[in-house]
């Protein structure tokens, strides 16, 4: 055998014995320092040092939604009577607008009859608004010339805001804008008081205390 060939063979084999050995020190390596894989939703901690415990990952929180409470209905007002809706609504605050002339209309023409009488005024004023035969809002219904007595002049006389008769004329006005009871003169346009007799020829629905209503 030539020498040029038996340095040939003895290259090759030291070749392939210096793949061998690269090949196993890879593979240690890698058995050595596994990788750590992020789950969806966690947080990836520092990966861990050759020979060392894979790190502890934790999952991410989740969020739990809370049930809402269920709405309770202990702010409704119930009575069982007029007089225990009257006295649910409270003290008057200051009222202006549609519900002031309701109030004053109620308060000038029944103040001191039953709660029964001063609803019954209150449902005329809103029926009429809601006619389509007079004016198309409360304050112009009461304002209308020539339909109610206690307007002078196109006034309405200053009311006596502290009074009992007040506070019970805003709690009415209250309930009947809210039709939260019903009246015995319910429909009615017209009232007038017992002590004439207009000979309106109308319907008549309800006495109530002093006024005679009419639909």
């Amino acid at each position: 055998m030539s020498f040029r060939l038996k340095a040939a063979i003895i290259a090759a084999f030291a070749l392939s014995a210096t793949a061998a050995v690269t090949a196993a020190d890879k593979s240690s390596a890698s058995d050595a320092a596994p990788s750590v894989t992020s789950l969806p939703g966690t947080s990836e901690l520092a990966a861990p040092s050759v020979g060392s415990k894979p790190a502890v990952i934790f999952a991410a929180p989740r969020e739990v939604a809370q049930p809402l409470a269920p709405l309770s209905d202990s702010d409704d007002v119930k009575a069982d009577n007029l007089a225990a809706l009257v006295d649910a609504q409270g003290a008057p605050e200051d009222v202006e607008g549609d519900m002031k002339c309701l109030a004053g209309a109620v308060y000038f023409e029944s103040k001191g009859e039953s709660l029964e009488g001063q609803l019954a005024v209150a449902r005329v004023v809103i029926n009429r608004a809601n006619s389509g035969r007079f004016a198309n809002s409360l304050c112009g219904v009461v304002y209308q010339p020539r339909q109610f007595s206690f307007i002078r002049g196109g006034n309405m006389p200053s009311i006596r805001m502290s009074s009992d008769s007040w506070r019970e004329a805003v709690a009415i006005a209250q309930i009947a804008m809210e039709d939260s009871w019903n009246s015995k003169a319910e429909g009615a346009l017209y009232f007038h008081a017992r002590r004439v007799s207009p000979g309106w020829g109308k319907r008549q629905l309800a006495a109530i205390d002093n006024h005679i209503f009419y639909r």
